[in-house]
């Protein structure tokens, strides 16, 4: 790719994303809108800063969207979403303070020092970009010792920023549980493989004498968990019936008021009404016959909530081994009531290695799958050598300026696309591995889709680029193969460039307009939700999406951040529109379904040292092929340095965001006794944790209905 291709690149996606930006900010101010661009607000009964009466300023696009985004503090954030959405704002902080300054770095010292150290624009060289790259320094130059010294100090700059961030997001945690002690889930503790009593052939008498014997002091209760499938079945049905009963009685009332209601069809109507009633009254009887005590003991399932006394008595239950054989009495803190996945704790315990081998085969399987389009997308980006390869190509430099629109920025355009589905790919599968929360199926998600693309975009990209471009030098000079490898990091860095704008600018600018949400809405409205009230249309924030895309991006900044400091100002921009974008998305747009107290900045931790320790790998070999083996030998204690503050990250921090200190649980326990908060915090655990299936039927408009709730909480 030569500079015209970048510069199309770069001009095409600061284009769309501007004209994407202004579309939002003019749609944004329609009324009509609201419940797309306002879901949040409209959920939690905020006011929506909308004019119902039209005037011209409603058509003029604006950045005020920008302003109240750049207003909002951190504190906030945390009192209104929680502490994982804080993580997830920080984490675009990070590669703002982090790019930042290696781009001063790299663009104030490097980027000169390639070009004046360097032998200028090299011959026989494609990439009119290499000029200012690591590439144009001379083979054993000593030169290279000051891209040494910038290794050193980017790596160590990002361990400390990682460092400082490990342990401010670690306090943020133990606050956030003090102030979380309301919460169930801090009395409670998931219990499984639970065995069957001997003496009554069932398995809630057997949690009650366990746990009373073992536990005597700190047991409180128990629930018993069931097969909800026939209940579920059931109750979906009645559901359903409810609703067409609840319509029919609307429609009744609303002919007779217009007194338009010929008597057949009233008559029909009435009907059909007492049809649905009796239909419901015979499906409550199904239910109030299943919810019996004899039907509910036969659905018994090995798995149970028990709760108890305080936090500590919890805390040492859910840690600690109970019986000799570890398969039996598996004991953890209990997620939170909205976090549960029901269905899945139904899964036998003993097979859920096997549903999660299935799954990362399968997810091993996409992966082999997409080489197939990444490999293309490279070929396209690698136009000048596919002309020598498939001439026919070259009748596309016909119309002026398509070549470097069809390099620059069709493949990052592509691969854009391609990837896209991937997430949604994922998280799907992910549900087939029988995660106890939907927290924890997000989490694990989030990190088979990083390593997905670092395999499939970061390296295959990568690979597969750097080997249609050394092809057809290999085999017309094959003794210059290990120089020109040396370059082949920086071949790809016009890509990343493309790719980092593509994703970027495109990316975020369609992330805040939801154009997809925007025509179903519009086909909702118009075709057969005509006239009815519009609701809020709520998601929550899709961190198994956005974390492994920014981390990605995270990654290919570390890497070219020696080698080719040009593209470091781009991850700048990157993460300041990403950290705009989000920022109004989860003040007006994402609700908060579930809160797991900063879990997420470990993966994040854990990706953002992979990047550096890939980056540090990488100039090592660079070093090498450069013919300076003592600047490579000088960057092994760097590498050894990096993985031994993993290490100690682990020791250190790791441990307190996975176990509940017994210490903490305990100052909190005392802190209630003091004032008089334990007794309502603890009943609140007790009746928290009632399966779905036995709770009160959860209607719309049910009070417009005659009929009674089917069942009742047992």
């Amino acid at each position: 790719m030569n500079a015209e291709s970048l510069l199309v690149s770069a001009s095409v996606n600061i284009g769309f994303a501007l004209l994407i930006l202004s579309l939002f900010s003019i749609l944004q101010k329609q009324p009509s809108n609201a419940p797309i661009f306002f879901a949040r607000r409209l959920s939690q009964h905020r006011p929506v800063p909308l004019h119902r009466h039209f005037t011209v300023r409603r058509l003029v696009p604006s950045v005020a969207w920008i302003r109240v985004a750049l207003s909002v503090t951190e504190e906030e954030i945390l009192d209104t979403c929680g502490l994982d959405v804080l993580i997830f704002i920080r984490l675009f902080k990070f590669g703002m303070k982090f790019f930042l300054v290696c781009s001063l770095v790299g663009v104030l010292l490097l980027v000169p020092l390639n070009y004046v150290a360097g032998s200028g624009e090299q011959p026989g060289h494609s990439h009119s970009m290499d000029s200012f790259t690591i590439s144009n320094i001379s083979d054993g130059s000593d030169w290279l010792w000051v891209h040494c010294l910038c290794l050193y100090f980017i790596s160590c700059y990002g361990l400390y920023l990682l460092y400082k961030e490990y342990e401010d997001i670690l306090v943020k945690r133990i606050h956030q549980l003090h102030l979380m002690r309301h919460e169930p889930n801090q009395f409670t503790v998931l219990v499984r493989e639970i065995p069957m009593c001997d003496e009554h052939k069932a398995h809630d008498c057997s949690i009650d004498h366990f746990f009373s014997k073992y536990h005597p002091h700190s047991y409180k209760s128990y629930q018993i968990l069931y097969d909800g499938r026939e209940l579920d079945k059931l109750l979906k049905e009645a559901k359903s019936l409810r609703k067409k009963f609840d319509k029919l009685r609307h429609h009744s009332v609303a002919k007779n008021q217009t007194r338009d209601f010929p008597e057949s069809e009233a008559l029909k109507n009435d009907a059909e009404m007492e049809r649905l009633k009796g239909s419901l009254r015979e499906l409550s009887h199904k239910i109030q016959h299943i919810q019996s005590k004899e039907q509910l003991q036969a659905k018994e399932l090995p798995v149970a909530f028990v709760t108890f006394k305080s936090r500590w008595g919890a805390a040492l239950a859910a840690q600690s081994q109970q019986t000799s054989n570890p398969l039996l009495w598996v004991t953890e803190m209990a997620p939170e009531p909205r976090d549960v996945l029901w269905k899945n704790l139904a899964n036998p315990y003993k097979y859920l290695p096997l549903y999660k081998f299935a799954v990362y085969v399968a997810v091993t399987l996409l992966t082999i799958f997409f080489a197939v389009p990444v490999t293309a997308v490279q070929g396209i980006a690698k136009f000048d050598h596919l002309k020598k390869w498939f001439p026919p190509a070259m009748a596309v430099q016909l119309i002026p300026g398509l070549s470097s629109f069809i390099t620059g920025y069709l493949p990052s355009a592509i691969l854009n696309g391609f990837v896209y589905i991937v997430p949604f790919s994922i998280i799907e599968m992910a549900k087939v591995a029988g995660y106890m929360s939907r927290s924890r199926k997000d989490i694990k998600a989030c990190n088979m889709v990083f390593y997905f693309l670092v395999g499939n975009v970061f390296f295959l990209s990568l690979l597969s680029g750097s080997l249609l471009d050394q092809i057809g030098e290999y085999f017309s000079n094959p003794k210059d193969f290990p120089g020109r490898l040396a370059s082949a990091a920086t071949a790809q860095a016009d890509f990343f460039m493309t790719y980092i704008l593509t994703n970027g600018l495109s990316g975020f600018s369609l992330e805040i307009l939801q154009p997809g949400l925007l025509i179903w809405d519009a086909m909702k409205s118009h075709i057969w939700d005509r006239g009815k009230k519009p609701r809020p249309y709520l998601n929550s924030l899709p961190y198994y999406r956005i974390i492994p895309y920014v981390s990605l991006c995270m990654l290919i900044g570390m890497v070219y951040a020696v080698v080719s400091p040009l593209l470091l100002p781009f991850l700048v921009g990157y993460f300041c529109l990403g950290y705009v974008v989000f920022i109004n998305q989860i003040q007006d747009v994402y609700i908060t379904t579930y809160e797991t107290c900063g879990q997420y900045w470990p993966y994040i931790h854990h990706y953002i040292l992979v990047a550096i320790v890939i980056m540090q790998i990488t100039m090592i070999g660079l070093f090498g092929l450069k013919s300076k083996p003592a600047a490579s030998f000088s960057s092994i204690p760097l590498l050894i340095i990096t993985l031994f503050f993993n290490e100690y990250c682990k020791a250190r921090f790791l441990p307190t965001f996975y176990q509940f200190s017994v210490k903490d649980a305990r100052d909190r326990d005392e802190y209630d006794e003091k004032t008089d908060l334990m007794e309502p915090n603890l009943r609140n655990a007790i009746e928290a944790y009632s399966p779905p299936c036995l709770r009160p039927m959860d209607l719309e408009d049910g009070e417009s209905s005659s009929l009674q709730p089917l069942i009742n909480t047992t």
